[in-house]
């Protein structure tokens, strides 16, 4: 697919292994990169993938092992030795200030002085000229928090470009872009390996594997299971090799029982954070029984509808009813009891509290009720053994209870969300991307989650970017853009094609 050297082999890693105290991350890994290739590191979640580059790029040192780098042993005890051997990383969280300008993010901590005052004018010629060569095509003046996160990326993709790198690490790279975005992002890939870049890209996403890698290892639990040319390997066979059984890509679900309705939307105005009318005149209900599925590209409204059901964010007009009982514009603490639960949009923001343990997130929401507190005082081993049910029902990973909430991966923070909001029994659960970043493994686990909740007579709420997602899980699918409902379907008469049409606003 690329043009690859494979004479030159421009990253080795020779038996790596990494230990957190008892945990092995990655058990004696080897891997290749040669020049000019776009080499793809599959896995699920928790499997060592983000670990084993972090070593590469200096970040954490491995317990044993070797890197070499075009060649030569290296050992990279911190990101600046990378750097300086040609590695760039851009994260998953990206690592920007975001007050800072497009170009104050690029030449931080790489200035380039002439006799002591900082040559803005060289930097900015030298940035303009990488944007151009790659497709990177960014406004150097904008200031970081102004512009969107496909732009965000690709200004960490210009960081790493600026400080010449020619091996690049992407983490994660697509999981908050649009499907244009990702378009886009493939394209540069390609003009990075055609400069003979090479590019290594940790994923969990197999269609996206297909369109841009040329070979890709797959780590399951820390070891390296396979490593396969990417023409020559389906999408099945890379699942099975990443989760270690067949997967199922189609939800299993029989035929949907709509019953009474549980979630009435009239007519909701909503602001955004600028004041300016982000959710206008929407109305959809929702049924027991059935998953009503939004879709839409990102920044029609989803964000601050889903804020305005939980009462996060003021209604400016109009009503919303649960089971026919008005309650718009309740407090959270008011929208669950009345039987709403959440799976947010941003796990780490507002699914968790990242620095308190997995059982004391799994109560957050119930801490003052019995048996998990009698008179004021917390009953810690009533909570630490619904934990444990939880984990094991979930199939939480690692199965402590008492690990902090951010040494997990983002799948196993996902599932102690899931298990959570499940275990209120709420009669409306809404699922705001509630696969964002998660493996196939996982993926199915959520989806079969949801349509449990749906044929438990509950009604789902499922809002999300994926389009392949609405139309795999959903039983009825609204199309939102700018704010409106534009177009009901339902997903057994859904075309792709017309969903796209209608999500980009009608217009060709």
């Amino acid at each position: 697919m690329h043009n690859i050297d494979y004479k030159t082999k421009v990253v080795e890693l020779k038996n790596i292994t990494k230990k957190f105290g008892q945990l092995t991350a990655n058990n004696n890994i080897n891997l290749t990169i040669y020049k000019g290739e776009v080499h793809a590191l599959l896995g699920e979640n928790g499997a060592g993938k983000s670990t084993l580059m972090n070593q590469l790029y200096g970040m954490i040192q491995p317990t044993s092992g070797d890197i070499y780098i075009n060649g030569k042993k290296v050992k990279v005890t911190n990101p600046n030795v990378a750097i300086s051997n040609g590695i760039g990383m851009v994260h998953q969280h990206f690592m920007l200030v975001e007050p800072f300008t497009v170009i104050e993010n690029i030449i931080l901590g790489s200035e380039i002085t002439n006799f002591g005052v900082l040559d803005i004018k060289k930097a900015k010629n030298e940035i303009i000229r990488l944007s151009n060569k790659y497709n990177l095509f960014v406004n150097p003046d904008d200031k970081v928090e102004d512009i969107t996160v496909g732009m965000q990326q690709r200004v960490e993709i210009l960081k790493a470009l600026y400080r010449g790198s020619d091996i690049l690490i992407l983490d994660e790279p697509t999981s908050v872009l649009t499907p244009q975005e990702i378009n886009e992002l493939i394209t540069i890939i390609n003009s990075l390996t055609e400069e003979g870049k090479s590019v290594i890209i940790i994923t969990h996403k197999l269609k996206e594997i297909k369109q841009v890698a040329d070979n890709c290892t797959i780590i399951r639990r820390g070891k390296v299971i396979d490593t396969v040319k990417v023409e020559e390997v389906s999408e099945e066979e890379l699942a099975e090799k990443m989760v270690g059984r067949e997967v199922t890509f189609k939800v299993p679900k029989d035929e949907c029982q709509p019953k009474d309705v549980v979630l009435s939307v009239e007519k909701i105005v909503v602001k955004d954070n600028r004041g300016l009318i982000a959710v206008n005149e929407l109305s959809l209900e929702v049924k027991r029984g059935e998953i009503l599925g939004i879709a839409g590209v990102d920044g029609n409204g989803q964000s601050e509808l889903v804020e305005a059901l939980t009462g996060l964010r003021k209604i400016e007009k109009g009503q919303v009813f649960i089971n026919g009982e008005e309650i718009t514009n309740y407090s959270p603490k008011k929208v669950i009891e009345n039987k709403i639960a959440t799976i947010p949009e941003n796990r780490q923001k507002t699914g968790l509290v990242l620095d308190f343990t997995v059982y004391e997130n799994m109560i957050l929401e119930n801490f003052n009720k019995e048996p998990f507190s009698k008179n004021g005082i917390l009953q810690k081993d009533n909570i630490i053994s619904h934990t444990k049910k939880l984990i094991k029902k979930f199939d939480i990973r690692p199965t402590d209870e008492k690990v902090l909430a951010k040494s997990l991966s983002g799948g196993n923070q996902q599932k102690v969300i899931i298990a959570r909001e499940i275990n209120n029994n709420p009669d409306l659960l809404i699922a705001t991307q509630p696969t964002r970043g998660l493996d196939v493994g996982a993926i199915e686990y959520v989806h079969k989650e949801l349509v449990k909740q749906r044929d438990n007579n509950k009604g789902v709420l499922l809002i999300s970017l994926e389009l392949d997602e609405i139309m795999n899980v959903a039983d009825r699918i609204a199309v939102i853009y700018e704010g409106k409902i534009v177009y009901i379907v339902d997903s057994k008469e859904a075309k792709e094609s017309k969903l796209g049409f209608e999500m980009a606003g009608g217009k060709n």
